[in-house]
């Protein structure tokens, strides 16, 4: 699995690093990149605690590192908690506060509320579990806050037809082809935890 969701991430990580490289070397200004140069610190700490999040998250759902190395599971959490917090805070404060590029509209924007103010609601219950010794309820919100954050890969790959196929998508289409990402991540989490509910899979 940890395999798999570093999969998922390259794409989203690859894009963070471009944009770094952009803000960095000093890019030409364009409509679409204008916004993080004039304020460029929502935008770097939503890439480096993304970055943080997606690669470590993904050796927490390794039962055997949860087993075999509990002080390593709860030490990462520690780090995890955090930078998953900030990353859902940038992420809604720059849907908040940067200018629109062309193409998002307010359906976009809407998404962009929903899922990220999800993700935040999920580490904090996850938390909030966690403090009560509540390991199922634990890890099915760290789960759904996870898979709201590896969205952006999946993302990817529900544009990726129809770029092929129709071109360019609309402001309408895009807002459906990025929620997608999200609802698609969350489904499959719903059948991972439903399934470990059901085999009685312990943390």
């Amino acid at each position: 699995m940890p395999a798999g969701l570093i999969l998922l991430s390259v794409i989203p990580l690859v894009a963070g690093a471009v944009r770094m490289t952009e803000l960095t070397g000093g890019a030409t200004v364009t409509p679409e990149n204008a916004r993080f140069f004039a304020a460029p610190v929502p935008v770097v700490l939503h890439i480096f605690s993304v970055s943080l999040y997606s690669l470590l998250g993904a050796f927490q759902f390794a039962p055997g590192f949860r087993r075999r190395r509990p002080g390593r599971h709860r030490a990462a959490g520690r780090l995890l908690v955090p930078s998953g917090l900030v990353a859902a805070l940038s992420g809604l404060w720059m849907t908040l506060f940067y200018a629109r590029p062309p193409g998002d509209g307010d359906l976009l924007a809407v998404f962009r509320l929903v899922f990220g103010s999800a993700m935040l609601l999920s580490i904090v219950l996850g938390l909030a579990a966690i403090r009560r010794r509540d390991f199922t309820r634990h890890r099915a919100w760290m789960i759904r806050g996870y898979a709201i954050a590896l969205g952006a890969g999946t993302q990817a790959l529900t544009h990726l037809p129809w770029f092929l196929i129709a071109g360019t998508p609309g402001e309408f289409s895009r807002a459906l082809l990025v929620a997608a990402g999200w609802v698609i991540n969350l489904a499959v989490a719903e059948w991972i935890i439903r399934r470990r509910r059901r085999g009685g899979v312990s943390s």
